[in-house]
């Protein structure tokens, strides 16, 4: 039978899968790297230490049929491409060190420019700007560009340079730069130009799936190359326009499915994105709504001592937050869609000599899931039409009572996978559709479904929340 190696380059670590024609997915190992933080807002990692880690991981995994490879995003490399050595640090997607250039190309009045051309606004979140940071910076990058050695991309390139020597990029990954053009799905000269980053040093944009060359190692072909988001979304078999997706890790993520064009005018801070394409085919797209702290403002209040575990579902139900008008905003790295505000901070309301710490944590939990409750609603503004089916995974959706709290706040059921790794499942997808191995769709199979609960006082908690929102936005723009 065959088989492939599913590769989930995140944020945090590295894990693989072999995957079946059939679709079993069989864990091969999983590896955890360094996050670097030299400085206030600096978020780096060793590029040369993940792929060692992803090294390791197909060695380990044996004989397979083709290799498929899912990537952070937005995090970028710089190299010798001669070397192939990198010149500096991955700089991570959370990374805010051009926060200073991007404020002053807004200041320049280029962000409508930028976001008719990539769909995207004037944000340190995406690519470009770091991109140019490595000029601006590193006097080798300067250097090696005068000799036409220098190599410019997000991470996904750099391995597959060094895997297989074929210098790429999918359209996916290339729609979170700020430097494609969303119509063309190619490199827009005048967004290089803009944000100050050569056009010739960039990789070539390729359909995810498709032909990204063979492994120097085996010769074993390359198939798919995707931004982590997207494999999710393919993962969850989404077909219908509207539908949504959120992934609960160091963020909450969520795609809403949009179909074959672009939706540009989306609008509410909705960003238009590329979900995929296969080779041959149109590229499909979807809408993308970001919480950027999520696991991580879990990991944050779980950090202030064992009173604050967002884990025991008995001691959450125990507990009380909005209920008596406690509330979190999970705003630590600033806020995404719909407001991008990266000053905005996170903000507690309600404290009193009564609050607890396991309230405190599960105020926490409550904002994460009144947080995403605004990304749904904002795509069914965008879409005019509201989501049939809300899918979820991520470290989160183990979480029975949060998953539970955030079908009651949607009035909608939450679909939850039995299969926790839905990135790794949709690259398999990927693979197994291009194959022709893909069996008829078995519904709700494999799903958990969640009811929704109300207790009826949902929606002047979401009101609630939402004015705390708008407070943190107007108190960033005060200071």
């Amino acid at each position: 039978m065959k088989t492939c190696l599913a590769i989930d380059q995140g944020t945090t670590g590295t894990k693989a899968y072999r995957i079946g024609a059939d679709g079993r997915m069989e864990l091969v190992g999983r590896r955890t790297h360094r996050q670097i933080l030299p400085a206030p807002g600096w978020v780096e990692h060793d590029a040369e230490e993940i792929l060692r880690h992803i090294e390791e991981l197909i060695a380990d995994a044996g004989p397979v049929d083709a290799v498929t490879l899912a990537n952070q995003g937005e995090t970028v490399v710089a190299w010798d491409a001669r070397t192939g050595a990198p010149i500096g640090p991955a700089i991570v997607w959370q990374d805010t060190r051009t926060r200073d250039v991007v404020t002053r190309m807004k200041d320049e009045g280029l962000e409508p420019e930028v976001m008719v051309r990539s769909g995207l606004p004037l944000d340190c979140y995406f690519s470009a700007s770091r991109l140019r940071w490595y000029f601006d910076h590193l006097p080798q990058a300067r250097d090696l560009h005068a000799q036409g050695r220098l190599r410019l991309g997000t991470s996904d390139a750099f391995f597959l340079d060094r895997l297989c020597g074929v210098f790429a990029t999918d359209i996916t990954t290339a729609s979170r730069t700020s430097l494609m053009n969303l119509h063309t799905g190619q490199w827009d000269e005048t967004l290089c130009r803009l944000f100050g980053v050569p056009v010739d040093c960039l990789p070539t944009i390729r359909p995810t799936v498709g032909d990204f060359g063979r492994l120097r190692a085996s010769g074993v072909p390359v198939r798919v190359s995707v931004v982590d988001q997207q494999a999710a979304l393919y993962g969850h078999g989404l077909q219908k326009p509207g539908d949504v997706k959120i992934t609960f890790g160091t963020g909450a993520f969520a795609l809403a499915l949009a179909g074959a064009e672009a939706c540009l005018e989306a609008g509410a801070g909705i960003l238009p994105t590329v979900a995929w394409q296969f080779a041959g085919q149109p590229a499909i797209y979807a809408l993308e709504g970001g919480v950027l702290t999520a696991g991580a403002a879990v990991n944050w209040v779980e950090g202030l001592g064992p009173a604050f575990s967002c884990a025991d579902p008995a001691l959450l139900a125990a507990s009380s937050a909005a209920e008596k008008g406690v509330f979190f905003l999970p705003a630590l790295q600033g806020l995404g869609c719909p407001w991008w505000e990266r000053e905005a901070r996170g903000s507690w309301a309600g404290l009193g000599l009564d609050t607890r710490p396991q309230d405190m944590a599960r105020a926490v939990l409550e904002g994460i899931a009144l947080r995403s409750v605004q990304l749904v609603q904002a795509f069914a503004s965008a879409t005019g039409q509201a989501a049939s089916r809300v899918s979820v995974d991520g470290g989160l959706a183990n979480n029975a009572w949060f998953t539970q709290f955030l079908a009651n706040c949607l009035n909608v059921p939450v679909h939850v996978p039995a299969q926790v790794d839905v990135t790794a499942a949709g690259l398999g997808r990927f693979w197994r559709e291009s194959e022709g191995l893909m069996q008829a769709d078995t519904g709700d199979a494999g799903w958990s479904v969640i009811s929704p609960r109300p207790v009826g006082r949902e929606a002047c908690w979401q009101g609630r929340f939402d004015h705390l929102t708008r407070q943190a936005v107007e108190w960033a723009a005060k200071s």
